[in-house]
């Protein structure tokens, strides 16, 4: 019934078709969902990533603070990347939206939305926004303070007001290929993959896709039978890492280096990269593995954003920059963007995750978190600097995806005229949520770019 749903649905827009190895194996259902790919195309090429795309380059999506020079835990620095392309350049003070270096405090404020022209002194104190508002008021923003802490983050997160962090505009530093690779950058994804992705000790093949493939009966598609043998949170678990990783490559194949010059570097889409990744034919059927992950993952974080509408959709919270015009536009697109969320027919059902019995689901789920936390540290150890950037935005865009999608109750139970102390994001969150999503978005779109390409060439 719900895929009749999901198929009528996707009639009623224009199909998209394509001929080739590639599209005859990147088809169907995908395994743990009840969607079919040929549907996601469709939603996403035509609704989702069209609005997606304005959202992020609104100012408040577009600046990230981040610190990019925590030391890696796990082993000896091998040195930072020393191309060109790795470097990232920090956004000046003065480029800043006002409301946004004025810090967490006023990000719901309907007091700050109604001050106009501070200048910088006076958003840096913006602390003292507390004169400006009601004692109850005051002991919500201490209660979320407080709450900060005490939360079942999935992720490692940055101190914010440390002076190491400095905020980027990511619109000036897009995720492309750098020129980073080598033994560096297959250790931090052998680290993920070999350490988190509760691999079988009976499995001996590397589970990382930068190994090359052996000869033996155990390479390609049928490699991947222990997968079927895991309980389904685990197996979620490696295909979330999976998908992330494909997105990634996928981006790094579309904004590939084509030619280095002193004034300015080419950048466009390498598909002789593409096919040694995610051809069925080079990767002994790996590649459509790969891609099938790809959209699992955006399925998940697809239904966190539909999950997580309530959460905006009240009158009180503002995406705050301190400019009203450019905030009320920015609000105005977003609950845009989750109506369309909402209307897929097709979410993923994490009810039935973690739905055993209390004891052992717990436990599950805790060391669920702890492993998905482990890899958010491990993208200290990326020696790329454009890369670190946007593997962390990455990973904490998932694991404020994860977050939410295992706060059901604390959404569902949210006050509709002040702050929440069981169910919270700050706006890094936000940030991170929904660029990460519109990677996984412009993941998809490229696919499309990628399928038209190869059908030229042949």
């Amino acid at each position: 019934m719900l895929r009749g749903l999901c198929y009528l649905w996707t009639a009623s827009l224009l199909p998209i078709t394509f001929s080739g190895q590639l599209h005859s194996e990147l088809t169907g259902v995908l395994d743990d969902c009840f969607c079919d790919i040929e549907s996601i195309d469709v939603f996403n090429n035509f609704k989702i990533y069209p609005r997606i795309q304005k959202l992020t380059e609104r100012d408040y999506f577009r600046y990230y603070r981040v610190n990019l020079n925590r030391p890696c835990p796990f082993w000896a620095d091998d040195g930072h990347c020393s191309i060109k392309d790795c470097q990232v350049e920090p956004c000046p003070e003065s480029k800043i939206p006002v409301g946004i270096k004025s810090g967490n405090y006023n990000r719901y404020s309907q007091v700050a939305n109604a001050i106009t022209d501070i200048d910088c002194e006076q958003a840096q104190d913006l602390g003292a926004i507390n004169s400006t508002l009601s004692n109850y008021s005051k002991e919500a923003f201490e209660d979320w303070a407080r709450h900060d802490d005490a939360q079942d983050h999935f992720c490692e997160l940055d101190d914010e007001t440390s002076p190491d962090a400095d905020y980027v505009d990511l619109l000036l530093n897009p995720e492309r290929y750098t020129g980073y690779k080598g033994p560096s950058a297959w250790r931090v994804w052998n680290s993920i993959y070999e350490e988190n992705c509760f691999k079988p000790r009976s499995v001996y093949r590397p589970l990382n896709p930068l190994v090359p493939p052996r000869g033996g009966d155990d390479d390609g598609e049928g490699f991947y039978n222990w997968l079927e043998g895991l309980c389904l949170e685990k197996r979620v678990f490696y295909r979330l890492i999976s998908g992330l990783h494909s997105s990634i490559n996928i981006h790094l194949c579309a904004e590939y280096l084509l030619a280095e010059g002193w004034s300015k570097s080419l950048w466009g889409p390498n598909v002789q990269e593409f096919r040694q990744r995610f051809d069925p034919a080079e990767t002994k059927g790996e590649g459509t593995r790969r891609l099938k992950n790809l959209y699992f993952l955006y399925l998940i974080e697809l239904r966190a954003l539909s999950k997580v509408a309530p959460y905006f959709d009240r009158a009180f919270v503002n995406l705050y920059t301190g400019d009203r015009q450019e905030d009320r536009a920015t609000k105005e697109l977003l609950l845009q963007f989750f109506n369309e969320t909402k209307a897929f027919p097709m979410h993923f059902d994490e009810k039935s995750m973690f739905a055993g019995q209390k004891i052992e689901a717990k436990t599950l789920k805790e060391e669920f978190r702890l492993h998905f936390k482990n890899i958010s540290r491990i993208m200290d150890c990326v020696g790329c600097s454009k890369c670190r950037l946007w593997g962390k935005l990455q990973t904490q865009g998932l694991g404020t995806a994860l977050k939410i999608l295992f706060s059901e109750k604390e959404i569902k139970n949210l006050p509709e005229h002040s702050p929440s102390k069981g169910f919270q994001l700050t706006r890094q969150d936000i940030v991170a949520l929904l660029n990460s999503f519109g990677r996984l978005s412009t993941s998809i779109h490229q696919l499309h770019s990628f399928r038209a390409l190869l059908k030229e060439k042949r």
